[in-house]
């Protein structure tokens, strides 16, 4: 009787979604969804491959022996030469993963049944290790992006219309995509141990922005409605305090969260000059009657203000003739940078005075252009007050009043929609000199398209509406631009941060480490020094490198527990043979000079036959060490003890934790209230570190979360909410509001 194995790297069709038996929604959800994780995972694999290269070029350049040389140019050879097979066959493998997504799991009995006969094989050992690098590497991200691989395997539950998927049987989670990596990696042709230092690679250009990967698939989901308004928010139940003082209390915090805003509202995080993604809709026309009726209110109050007999009727101006004449005013050249600017309210009385020696008698504007003319005045005004006082774009607005004023007459949908081409220029050109942004921030690259958008719009401007939306949509183009190199700057910084708070983990875990290998037992105190030190910076450097399931890092672990029984105080156990040379090697990987590994790893190893030495070679060592930076230390002062935090700064410190990435900030700077924006682009819930960048993406600084719970506790931060997010936007909220305070004294006096 014969065997027959079927071969292990035998090729079969593997499916497409095209030809996938599932539901046409469920078919065109996952097409989106592979282009998107496509896209993304074929370039960085391209960037792997290309970084693994120059890897192996540089290993076989500093390679000890020929042979060792030669085997790494063999190995850069076989990539160079089969790499571009490596991206579509894992492309290939991406896409068989998503069309069986809607397949029948199987029963707890069918995967507790014994395998048969045709699936036993035999597993070589460099297999299991193959595994165990790839597991390793899907648990860490797993461990980092274990709330959006919730959602999103609530989200593939539903497209399977079974539970929900846990992240090994995701598709697009990091167990299937690692086993794509190993399958799709046949095709190099390397050894094994080529492909662990490829799979270390993987790790570090790949899979390092698996976490947004994750958040930006469930984002694409939920515009797919699979679960669109799926969230979770852990809720940390408080007892309710039951005393006399509640009411006063809650009045309290009420007046607190309105000066860093509502807890409700959503935080802004566009940059600057561009519109928010998750922007309010256009309001209708219907608005702008009851725009007319608070303008009617004010005029009527400011009447009844007013001494004397009413003004005598005057005949009102044609909107034809008032176009006529702001059209001359908008051809004059451009007012020198020596005169004065003119407000509307400047503008409206030259024109009824041109109006007057034209007609010989004293005219008015009509009730509609009227409306339209106080408007703009309102809204001018209140940008004004958010501008610089040397703010160099106040000549472009003030070149702006006169097509505004045009547009305005003809066109009431600039008053009434917030992201009509129009106000978005203007909102453009007001931040760039607004108050927050200082003044050696500014940008002359900006400032120049600034200029060249508004000589655009009064040069072609004569009632089509759209030379705003050329001159607006070239403008916006630029901030694109501007906000890609940001957020390339700002993703730089970001990954800073993240490889300090993965440095500030690794030195915690070594602490630890060494604390349970030590268990209390009396060690001399230089010894414990060392450990604390110079062998806590080997652990952290083991970790960063291999991870805490390697065999380095096992390894490592051993010879501490070694290093403990040898000083153990009155029973230590002589250290093993060549423990001295290992810690000796490892000591100069974290940049120790040969005689002082030499010196460490004696008093290390030696046990009571080192405290014999001479007492002023130990007392040299122990100034070195002192003197010495620990690994990753930058020289930063070290943050001082503060009390405990009040209710109120507790109660920011967690609203601070749930605000998304890129929040903007505003700082109070001085006791005259001027503020500085800055954007919260990371920070750590486990290092309680958080980075800000300004609005070009450069690092500010980095601050802790306390500091800044305290600050906004305090009032001098407050976060930048989407509806005060935009200049333009807020200060037409300002405008309204004046609007309204006016009918409000009003009614007042007629209920008197």
């Amino acid at each position: 009787m014969s065997v027959t194995f079927e071969p292990l790297g035998r090729s079969y069709p593997r499916p497409t979604l095209a030809s996938a038996a599932m539901p046409k929604r469920v078919r065109r959800v996952l097409e989106h969804l592979y282009a998107l994780v496509s896209d993304e995972v074929a370039r960085t694999l391209d960037h792997m491959l290309a970084e693994y290269e120059q890897q192996l070029f540089r290993q076989a350049d500093q390679a000890r022996n020929a042979s060792l040389q030669a085997v790494h140019l063999e190995t850069l050879r076989l990539v160079r030469l089969n790499r571009v097979d490596l991206v579509p066959r894992y492309l290939v493998g991406l896409e068989a993963a998503l069309t069986k997504v809607r397949e029948p799991v199987a029963s707890a009995a069918e995967q507790a049944a014994l395998p048969t006969f045709r699936d036993l094989r035999l597993v070589d050992d460099q297999e299991v290790d193959e595994s165990t690098v790839l597991r390793s590497i899907a648990t860490r991200q797993e461990s980092r992006a274990s709330l959006p691989l919730m959602l999103l395997g609530q989200r593939f539950g539903v497209l399977a219309g079974a539970p929900a998927y846990d992240a090994e049987r995701l598709p697009v989670g990091p167990h299937s995509l690692g086993r794509i990596l190993a399958e799709a990696c046949a095709t190099l042709q390397i050894s094994q141990e080529a492909k662990f230092d490829l799979y270390r690679v993987y790790d570090q250009h790949v899979m390092s922005g698996y976490a947004q990967l994750v958040e930006a698939m469930n984002a694409l989901l939920a515009r797919e409605n699979v679960l669109p308004s799926l969230s979770f928010v852990p809720i940390r139940a408080r007892p309710t305090a039951q005393n006399p003082e509640r009411s006063a209390d809650a009045a309290r915090r009420g007046r607190d969260d309105a000066q860093r805003g509502p807890r409700g509202a959503r935080a802004y995080t566009a940059w600057s000059g561009q519109a928010d993604a998750g922007a309010a809709a256009p309001m209708d026309e219907g608005d702008y009657a009851s725009l007319q009726q608070l303008l009617s209110g004010r005029r009527d109050l400011l009447g009844k203000l007013r001494p004397g007999a009413p003004p005598t009727p005057r005949p009102p101006l044609d909107t034809a003739d008032v176009q006529s004449a702001l059209r001359a005013l908008q051809a004059a050249p451009a007012p020198t940078a020596g005169n004065t600017s003119r407000s509307v309210s400047d503008l409206r009385q030259n024109l009824l005075v041109q109006a007057r020696q034209q007609r010989g008698e004293a005219a008015t504007l009509s009730r509609e252009d009227s409306d339209a003319f106080e408007l703009l005045d309102l809204f001018y005004g209140e940008i004004e007050r958010e501008l610089r006082g040397d703010a160099v774009t106040a000549g472009l607005l003030g070149r702006l009043q006169v097509p505004l004023l045009r547009l305005a007459l003809q066109d009431r949908a600039f008053f009434v929609r917030s992201q009509h081409p129009a106000r978005q220029l203007l909102n453009a050109v007001a931040e760039a000199g607004a108050s927050w942004i200082p003044k050696e921030e500014a940008d002359p690259q900006l400032n120049d398209q600034l200029r060249r958008a508004v000589d655009h719009v009064v040069e072609h401007y004569d009632g089509d509406a759209t030379v705003f939306e050329a001159a607006n949509q070239n403008l916006q183009d630029h901030l694109k631009s501007m906000a890609r190199k940001a957020e390339v700057a700002e993703r730089r910084h970001v990954e800073a941060a993240r490889g300090k708070e993965k440095l500030e983990l690794a030195k915690r875990q070594a602490g630890e480490a060494i604390e349970a290998a030590v268990q209390g037992q009396p060690l001399p105190k230089f010894v414990q020094a060392l450990l604390t030190q110079a062998w806590s910076d080997v652990l952290t450097l083991t970790l960063l490198r291999h991870g805490e399931e390697s065999e380095e890092w096992r390894r490592q672990l051993e010879a501490t527990g070694q290093i403990v029984s040898a000083n153990v105080v009155g029973a230590s156990v002589p250290a093993p043979g060549g423990l001295d040379g290992d810690i000796e090697h490892s000591l100069t990987l974290v940049g120790y000079h040969a005689d002082e590994a030499n010196a460490i790893s004696r008093q290390l190893t030696a046990g009571a036959a080192a405290g014999n030495d001479d007492t002023a070679s130990r007392t040299e060592l122990a100034m070195k060490l002192k003197a010495r930076a620990r690994l990753g230390d930058d020289g930063g002062s070290t943050r001082r003890e503060l009390p405990p935090r009040s209710e109120h700064e507790q109660q920011c410190w967690e609203h601070v934790r749930t605000l998304p990435f890129g929040t903007w900030f505003e700082f109070v700077t001085n006791q005259q209230g001027d503020v500085i924006r800055r954007r919260l682009s990371w920070f750590s819930t486990i290092t309680d570190n958080a980075l800000f960048v300004n609005q070009r993406g450069q690092r500010i600084g980095e601050q802790s979360l306390d500091s800044l719970a305290r600050a906004m506790a305090q009032g001098q931060v407050r976060v930048v909410t989407a509806e005060k997010g935009r200049l333009v936007d807020r200060a037409w909220n300002a405008a309204l509001n004046v609007l309204r305070s006016f009918v409000g004294n009003s009614a007042q006096e007629a209920e008197a």
